[in-house]
C-alpha cells in the first residue's frame, strides 16, 4: 500500500524577484505528480524551541515518496529550482505518513 508523503520546505527569502514566475509555473508541475499545497505559510508561530524561524514554511502533499522525488527531479522543475535559488535558500525534506 502506498502512503501519502509530505514535502516540507523551510524557506529563507533574500529577494522576491523570482516569486511571481515561480508561483505561476509551479502548480502545473506539482499537479503532474499528484502534488498539492497544504500550506505556503508566511505566518509562522513558534510554540517551542529557539531555532531561528525561516521566512516561510511550505508543505506539499504527494501520493507517495516516489511521486515527491519524481516532482523534485522533473527537468521542467529543475529550471524553477535555479530560479528560486537566485533569491532564496530552501531546506527540503520528504516525510512519509503513517
Amino acid at each position: 500500500m502506498t502512503m501519502p508523503a509530505y514535502a516540507i520546505g523551510y524557506l529563507t527569502v533574500h529577494n522576491r524577484d523570482w516569486m511571481a514566475e515561480y508561483g505561476r509555473r509551479t502548480e502545473k508541475i506539482l499537479a503532474r505528480y499528484g502534488g498539492r499545497y497544504l500550506s505556503r505559510g508566511a505566518r509562522i508561530h513558534q510554540l517551542e524551541g529557539k531555532t531561528p524561524l525561516p521566512t516561510g514554511i511550505v508543505v506539499v502533499e504527494f501520493p507517495s515518496v516516489d511521486a515527491a522525488q519524481a516532482w523534485h527531479t522533473d527537468p521542467e522543475y529543475a529550471e524553477l529550482i535555479r530560479l528560486r535559488q537566485s533569491g532564496a535558500t530552501l531546506d527540503l525534506v520528504v516525510v512519509e505518513s503513517l
